[in-house]
C-alpha cells in the first residue's frame, strides 16, 4: 500500500488509479463477519432500470465471495438475475413458480453457482409470468413464499447444514402478487436509487406501500438499505439526488455509490457478475464495499431483547391449525440455530 504513489487532483486519471489500486489491496481476500442471524432482504423499487437486478447479483456475489452462504430469489419474471448468476433457467426448468404455485421445496429447486462457491439461486422462468393470475384464488397467497422460505432454512438446520446468511429477493417493478410475496418474506428491504431526479419520484409511493404490508401482513418490515447507483460524480445533478437522499435517509444510505461503469453493463451478457467479469473494475470494487458496509451493520448484536428480534425477523408463518405461541417458538429455530 505504501508503494503506491500519492496524487492529487492536478492528475485525475493518476489520483483515480491510485485509488482503485488502494481499494483493490484493502478488499483482496477479505472475509465479512456473518450476520448475527440469517438476513432477509427484499430488493425493491416501482421504479424500471434503477439497477434492481444488477444490486441483487453483484452483492450476493460480493458475500459469497468474501466467505459467506447466500440464496438469490429470482422472483422476476425476466428471470435476469438468474442469467446474471448463469444459472439454468429456460421453460421446464425447476423455478420460483414451482415453489409458489406447487409447493415444491426451494431444496429442490436452487442451483449453485458454478463460479462462486456458497451462492445459491432460485432460478425464475417464463411460466412465473403466469403466477400473478393463478395466485389470485390460493388460499394464503400472500404467504407462500415466506411459508416455502421458513421451511428451508428449517430443513438445514436439521440436517446439520451451514447456516444461510443472507437471502436477497429480487423484485419486479410493480406492485403485483409477486412483489407482495417478496415484502412479506422480508424483514428488510434494500431499495436501489439512480442518481437522477425521476428515480426520486416514486420513492414515496414505494414507501407509502412497505408502510401498508407493514401495517396488513408484515410489521417487522422496514428499509434498512439504500444504494446509490449509476452515480456520475462529474455531474452536478448525481451530486444533488445523493445528496437530497442523505439528507432525509441518512442511516439507511450507505457510504459507498455505485459508479456508471461499462463492465457492470457488460458481466450479464457473459452469463456473469461484474465480481467475476472484471474482479478489479472500479464497479466491482464499489459493489465490494457496499456488501461490507452491509455485512458490517449485520455483524452488530440487535438493540432489542433477543427473544423479541428472532420472532419479529422469522421467517415463519403460522398454518390455518396452528396458533401464535406454536410459530413464535418456532422462530429461533429457523433464524438461530447455527448462529
Amino acid at each position: 500500500m505504501s508503494a503506491i504513489p500519492v496524487m492529487d487532483e492536478t492528475t485525475p486519471l493518476a489520483a483515480e488509479l491510485a485509488l482503485d489500486a488502494r481499494r483493490r489491496i484493502e478488499l483482496a481476500g477479505r472475509r465479512f463477519p456473518p450476520p448475527w442471524q440469517t438476513r432477509v432482504f427484499t430488493v425493491a423499487n416501482q421504479k424500471g432500470g434503477v439497477g434492481k437486478t444488477t444490486t441483487t447479483v453483484n452483492l450476493a456475489a460480493a458475500l459469497a465471495k468474501a466467505g459467506l452462504k447466500v440464496l438469490v430469489i429470482d422472483n422476476d419474471p425476466q428471470g435476469n438475475a438468474s442469467t446474471a448468476l448463469g444459472i439454468e433457467h429456460h421453460s421446464g426448468v425447476p423455478s420460483t413458480y414451482d415453489v409458489l404455485i406447487n409447493d415444491v421445496p426451494i431444496s429442490e429447486v436452487m442451483q449453485e453457482s458454478e463460479a462462486i462457491p456458497g451462492l445459491y439461486c432460485v432460478p425464475a422462468t417464463i411460466d412465473l409470468s403466469g403466477a400473478e393470475i393463478e395466485l389470485v384464488s390460493v388460499v394464503a397467497r400472500e404467504n407462500r413464499l415466506r411459508n416455502a422460505l421458513a421451511a428451508y432454512l428449517k430443513e438445514r438446520s436439521r440436517k446439520g447444514e451451514p447456516r444461510i446468511d443472507y437471502v436477497f429477493v429480487d423484485c419486479p417493478p410493480s406492485l403485483g402478487l409477486l412483489t407482495v410475496n417478496a415484502f412479506v418474506t422480508a424483514r428488510e428491504v434494500l431499495i436501489p436509487i439512480q442518481c437522477e431526479y425521476y428515480a426520486l419520484e416514486g420513492l414515496s409511493q414505494l414507501l407509502n406501500n412497505i408502510n401498508l404490508i407493514r401495517a396488513h401482513l408484515n410489521p417487522a418490515l422496514h428499509v434498512s438499505t439504500i444504494l446509490l447507483t449509476m452515480f456520475d460524480g462529474r455531474t452536478n445533478l448525481a451530486h444533488q439526488v445523493a445528496e437530497e437522499v442523505r439528507e432525509h435517509f441518512p442511516d439507511q444510505t450507505l457510504h459507498t455509490s455505485i459508479p456508471r461503469s461499462v463492465r457492470i453493463s457488460e458481466a450479464p451478457s457473459y452469463g456473469q457478475t461484474v465480481l467475476t467479469y472484471d474482479a478489479g473494475s472500479s464497479g466491482a470494487l464499489a459493489y465490494l464495499e457496499a456488501a461490507r458496509e452491509i455485512a458490517k451493520r449485520g455483524a452488530l448484536p440487535p438493540e432489542q431483547p433477543l427473544g423479541q428480534v428472532s420472532g419479529e425477523a422469522s421467517t415463519e408463518e403460522p398454518s390455518a391449525d396452528q396458533g401464535a405461541g406454536e410459530a413464535s417458538t418456532e422462530a429461533p429455530e429457523v433464524e438461530g440455530a447455527n448462529r
